[in-house]
Order: C-alpha cells, then structure tokens, then sequence
C-alpha cells in the first residue's frame, strides 16, 4: 500500500511548502478521516484515507503534471484515429480525459513532453513572453556552419516570409553533425524549417529540457514519471545564463550518449 508521511503527500499533490503544511496542521486546518491532526510526519495510507486541507480533499485540488518521454512516431494530441497518442501512452492509472500535451514535438521527434490538465500553467510555458526556453539537440545532414550562430541570433527568416524569434545554437562539440538550440516559442516544424533556411536538413530531433527541468534519464521511451508542484518553478525559471556553462555541456553530452541518435 502507498504509506507517506503526510506533509510528503500533500506536498507533493499540492502547491503548499512543508512550513506552510505544519502550519495548516498548527491551526488545525488538514483532516485524515475526519479527525484532525496535530503532527506533520504521522504515516497515511493515501489510497484509503480521506484527507482534507481546507475541506478540500487532495483530489479536488486537481492540477497534474507528467514528464513523458516521447517515442518517435507518437503524435501530440489527445486523440488521433490513425495513429498512437502521447494519451494511448499513459497507464490505465493515470488517464484522465482533461491531460493534454502543453506544446507539441513533431510526430518523428522524441524527447520530453509534459502533460497537464493545468491551462493556465500551460499558457505560462507556450507563451513566448514568459521567456520559457525549450532545448533541443539535433542531427544534421549536412556539417554544423559557424555562420549559424549570427543568423539565428538575428532570427531566421523562413521560406513562407514568417521571421523567427532571435535563438540559439551552438555545435555539439563532440561531431560537427549534432547541434543544441535554444527556443522560446513554437512555430509549426519550426527547427526544420530554421535549419531547411539556412541550407541544412535535420535528420533527427530531441527536446531535453524545458526551462530548467531536463528530462529524467531514467525514463525509457513511452514512460511518464509525475513533476510535483515543488518542480514546476524550474519550468518557469529563466535559464539564459546556462547555456554555455559547461555542466550544461556535461548535461547534452550525457543526454546524447544515453538516446538513440
């Protein structure tokens, strides 16, 4: 049976902090079965147990977020009749009709994908604004050109006259066929494109990391682990000066070793 602590379980399934769950408990505002609890660290069966913060149940509180690891030849949708859905990925457990990817990888792409049932929290990281980055690591057909580096920093042009927000890439210093780029919004088969404008084929694509959360090495592909409301800020945090660091460079060459490129 799945036996917490209590302040670990509702910490986990909602946006309160451990201090801020001892003091609901100091003012006697969480119930398990209706009786009130006077300790954070009491152990709770949280199948079976009734607990209330509020006189809300944690269920009611709703918000749900999974890092899934996209395979390719998955679509981003929550329904599709021709084809296996990031949803149709999801255990019996943990399907919900109100999930639905927050940003989409193309069908032949692979790497992290959230789900959420949060609109708001979606809107936070799709919104260009909000200067959420998203990091991918691609294959090229053709070498990596140096010249990359200016034109995307301009913003590419691309062949239908749309221009993109300035980005920003760099060579995989391990192959000159492998590059990283950093974006903050999300045209349709926009890196395609971008790379296609400047006389270049991606081969393959893979997202690592959104904001500052990267995806969990440990996921195989189809897998979901939950990203907890404690995480979520990484998501959100703005991650400009990383880039270049070179535990981040640690961070892409681990993620190239590890997938299948």
């Amino acid at each position: 049976m799945p036996i917490l602590r209590l302040d670990r379980f509702i910490s986990n399934n909602t946006e309160y902090s451990r201090s801020q769950i001892k003091d609901l408990i100091k003012h006697n505002r969480v119930l398990v079965d209706n009786v009130v609890v006077k300790k954070s660290d009491i152990k709770v069966d949280t199948e079976r147990s009734n607990i209330l913060v509020d006189g809300k149940t944690i269920s009611e509180f709703g918000l749900r977020y999974y890092m899934m690891y996209k395979p390719s030849s998955v679509v981003c949708s929550t329904d599709d009749s021709e084809s296996t859905t990031v949803i149709d990925l999801l255990p019996e457990n943990l399907k919900d009709k109100n999930l639905f990817p927050a940003g989409r990888l193309d069908k032949d792409s692979e790497g992290f994908v959230l789900l959420t049932n949060d609109g708001d929290f979606s809107h936070k990281i799709l919104s260009a604004k909000n200067h959420v980055a998203k990091y991918y690591i691609v294959r090229l057909a053709r070498p990596f050109q140096a010249d990359y580096i200016e034109k995307f920093s301009k913003g590419i042009e691309l062949s239908n006259g749309e221009v993109c927000l300035p980005s920003r890439v760099i060579q995989w210093e391990g192959s000159q066929y492998y590059a990283v780029i950093e974006l903050y919004e999300g045209k349709y088969h926009q890196i395609k494109r971008m790379f296609a404008s400047v006389g270049n084929h991606v081969e393959y694509l893979f997202r690592f990391q959104i904001g500052n959360l990267a995806l969990n090495q440990n996921l195989t592909k189809g897998s979901v682990l939950e990203v907890l409301h404690k995480e979520l800020p990484e998501i959100l945090k703005n991650t400009d000066t990383k880039f270049f660091e070179k535990d981040f460079q640690t961070k892409i060459s681990s993620f190239i070793t590890n997938i299948e490129l």
